[in-house]
């Protein structure tokens, strides 16, 4: 049996899980998750703390959830170009693509004339940003590694773009929201989830990945917390031994095709979340996407889980 000392991220494995954002667009945060731990460290320096001496016009967005924050506080107009995956709102479709988690066009990205760059320290590439700073480009660094960073996030894009009444407002509602959602489950019982993060190969999440505190603001514990990689590799047989009561899959959407393949669950009835049938889907393409609307995906994943406690 596999013992949880021995749980890791292979090159190969590395492989399915950008498969895997492909089909999730991210997050899953997705995106940050398994490179998080690879070469994505970014010293920050004064260079990306750039204040315009008026507010940005011409933004270049690369990562789809900066493109919804600044669509949020009012400045989704500003943007010139971004990133494949930034589909939210919908009037994000039709900006310009240059690039992706893989890397960014130069010549695309200078031809915009951008005035400010907002740059993804979770999920673009760190020669990307080298040369950006080389080529003299005002650049910030977005690099959110827990829920609360959201409303921290959009006040510092309300700064840069001179919104900064509505900025503070978001950010006020997305905290509140928050509160209220984590006060409604906190003196509840407890429930031990296994998150599968992909199914072929079999993936989860430790504590040090942000999607556990997604799992715990709904008064969940996660049986792989203490796994010794942030998205480890686990067999069947870890996740008999953890046990846990309830296992979630998080799916692109619900549309046909963007659902994970089928990990076979129901062959393994010794489990106690096979057992009781207590396996949900959620919001994948929501919860994983660091934006005001996450919670949305995580109030759903709550009340699902609530569901289950008697």
């Amino acid at each position: 049996m596999q013992s949880l000392a021995q749980l890791n991220l292979s090159k190969s494995v590395m492989h399915q899980l950008l498969c895997l954002l492909a089909l999730m667009p991210l997050v899953i945060g997705q995106q940050a998750l398994a490179q998080s731990d690879n070469n994505r460290s970014v010293e920050v320096t004064s260079a990306d703390t750039f204040t315009a001496a008026k507010p940005a016009q011409r933004i270049v967005a690369l990562a789809p959830h900066i493109v919804e924050m600044l669509f949020e506080i009012g400045a989704g107009d500003r943007i010139v170009a971004t990133v494949e995956y930034a589909n939210h709102p919908a009037a994000a479709k039709a900006i310009p693509r240059i690039g992706n988690h893989a890397g960014v066009s130069m010549e695309k990205l200078l031809s915009y004339q951008p005035d400010l760059v907002l740059f993804w320290q979770g999920g673009n590439q760190a020669q990307d940003l080298a040369k950006m700073r080389s080529l003299g480009l005002n650049v910030r660094l977005s690099d959110p590694k827990a829920l609360e960073d959201v409303a921290k996030e959009l006040v510092m894009l309300g700064e840069l773009t001179g919104q900064t009444h509505i900025a503070q407002h978001r950010a006020e509602q997305f905290m509140a929201k928050l509160h209220h959602i984590e006060a409604q489950y906190q003196g509840k019982q407890a429930l031990s989830v296994f998150y599968q993060l992909w199914s072929a190969p079999l993936m989860t999440i430790n504590q040090a990945s942000w999607i556990n505190q997604l799992i715990t603001s709904c008064n969940a514990t996660n049986v792989f917390a203490n796994a010794p990689t942030k998205t480890p590799q686990v067999s069947i047989e870890n996740v008999l031994v953890a046990m846990p009561e309830v296992i979630v899959i998080p799916d692109a959407s619900s549309a046909a095709g963007s659902k994970q393949p089928d990990a076979g669950w129901q062959q393994w009835p010794q489990i106690p979340a096979v057992k009781k049938q207590q396996i949900i889907h959620t919001q994948g393409d929501v919860m994983h996407r660091f934006s005001s609307n996450m919670l949305t995906g995580l109030a759903d994943m709550c009340q699902q889980l609530d569901s289950f406690r008697e």
